[in-house]
């Protein structure tokens, strides 16, 4: 297995003891696996390809897939078509969801800003489904929003047709356009930048840690997204930054957390302390084919399945930093190495023990509810998505739509009720018999009763009782 950009560009004189280290670390975590996965590092400003392999084959993304979900969710946001302080109904539909998933009941009201970071930190896969049909009405008109923006992107390779990552033959990208959308994030929506490393979040006494092991672990990391199924293995977009400069990281279908998690931290490595340029993204050629189903490798018989998503590290949700843990986080990544046969390389410990501090996040707050002060409606599932030019008070365009269709119905009853009973209006001929010659001798009334006068024709005074 080798790396088509491997050998980083050095300058002179430079600290050569650590990227020795760090080399040798990267060589022997590449030489432990078994097969080719994509692996790639980029340039987030300049696009720049620093390190790639296999990058445009085709792969399952998993829960990389929320990248493109909340990429949809904030453009809509900057359209105008929603707000973050929106509620968001959950649906039937979103709580049958498997895990990771937050859990709520039908009914239950979120807003879109709480409901994006319970997507981003706990990988919820039933807020990704409460998300696509709070913003387009139902999650096949999301997924089409989806590839929209993918297109729009450049991300060529990608189809989805669910807004969480569940398995699905027809759902696939590769670990280029991952870097696009993360790339496309940043640089799109830079006020949202810190949605991608929040720690941990509270939901009442609820503590939910991130499932990211490089966040607060890696120096300079910035979080993004993990993302697992059997078919996918496991997967990772990270950020990091240091000296002003971010890099941008994919590893796709490693055979658990710990080695994806040490393959990044290497990558970033190498990277930082190697060149600063490359060809652009963009150049990379595409690659035809299916995806690689990589069941057999990660999830075997004699291995328990793990969920749907990964849980990553565990992470410390309270206590200082570096307090005690029963578990070690230097063992956790290091036991890795065990077994993969990496343990012999210095390089695989100096990379653990860098890693090896157990973090302490504040936990962000989040609620159930709407807003303090929202008064605008909730949007949910729906056959209709709602129009682009709707406002911030979002929905309001979608109610206002049922309102009408409401009096159109009650405007339509009396009509057909009407014409049920031709009786309740005078037949238009028999207005004029009135005015036509009438006879002298026309008997009365009173002298006629239940008698047709005329040939069996009514009297004109009859229509008009």
């Amino acid at each position: 297995m080798t790396f088509a950009l491997l050998r980083p560009r050095m300058a002179a004189g430079a600290h050569s003891g650590k990227l020795a280290a760090v080399l040798a670390a990267t060589i022997a975590l590449t030489a432990s696996a078994t097969w080719a996965t994509p692996l790639l590092v980029v340039d987030a400003s300049s696009g720049a390809v620093l390190m790639e392999q296999e990058a445009t084959k085709p792969w399952y993304p998993a829960s990389l897939t929320k990248l493109v979900t909340v990429y949809a969710a904030l453009k809509a946001v900057k359209d105008k078509r929603i707000s973050l302080d929106t509620p968001l109904v959950v649906s039937a539909r979103a709580a049958k969801m498997p895990p990771s998933k937050m859990g709520f009941k039908p009914g239950t009201e979120v807003t879109l800003d709480n409901a994006l970071k319970m997507l981003m930190v706990k990988s919820a896969n039933d807020l990704a489904i409460v998300i696509a049909e709070g913003i387009s009405g139902s999650v096949e008109n999301f997924a089409g929003e989806m590839n929209r923006v993918a297109a729009g992107l450049g991300m060529h390779q990608s189809h989805f047709v669910n807004p969480n990552g569940l398995h699905n033959d027809e759902h696939y990208s590769s670990a280029k356009d991952m870097a696009l959308v993360a790339m496309a994030l940043y640089r799109d929506f830079p006020e949202h930048e810190d949605l991608y490393g929040i720690g941990a979040l509270r939901l009442g006494s609820q503590i939910i840690p991130t499932h990211n092991g490089l966040i607060g672990r890696y120096p300079g990391a910035e979080g993004m997204k993990t993302g697992f199924t059997c078919p996918a293995g496991f997967n990772v977009v990270v950020s990091a930054t240091r000296g002003g400069r971010r890099l941008i990281a994919v590893v796709l279908g490693y055979p658990s957390a710990k080695s994806r998690t040490l393959k990044a931290a290497s990558l970033l490595d190498i990277s930082f302390a190697g060149r600063s340029s490359g060809p652009p993204l963009a150049s990379l050629p595409d690659v035809g084919g299916s995806p690689p189903n990589m069941r057999s490798q990660v999830c075997t018989a004699n291995r328990q399945e793990p969920g749907e998503d990964d849980y990553a590290v565990p992470v410390a949700s309270n206590g200082p930093s570096g307090a005690s843990d029963s578990e070690s986080s230097a063992a956790f990544f290091a036991s890795d190495g065990r077994s993969s046969g990496a343990t012999t390389s210095s390089g695989v410990s100096a990379i653990a023990a860098q890693m090896a501090t157990r973090p302490y996040f504040e936990p962000i707050p989040v609620y159930l509810g709407r807003a303090p002060g929202y008064t605008g409606p909730s949007v949910g599932a729906r056959d209709a998505r709602p129009s682009p030019s709707v406002g911030a008070a979002v929905t309001a365009a979608i109610a206002a739509r049922s309102k009408e269709a409401a009096k159109t119905e009650k405007a339509e009853k009396p009509v057909k009720h009407a014409r049920a009973r031709p009786s309740a209006k005078p037949r238009p001929e028999a207005k004029p018999k009135p005015a036509a010659t009438p006879k002298p001798d026309a008997p009365k009334p009173e002298a006629s009763k239940g008698k047709h006068a005329g040939k069996g024709k009514k009297k004109p005074e009859k229509p008009e009782t």
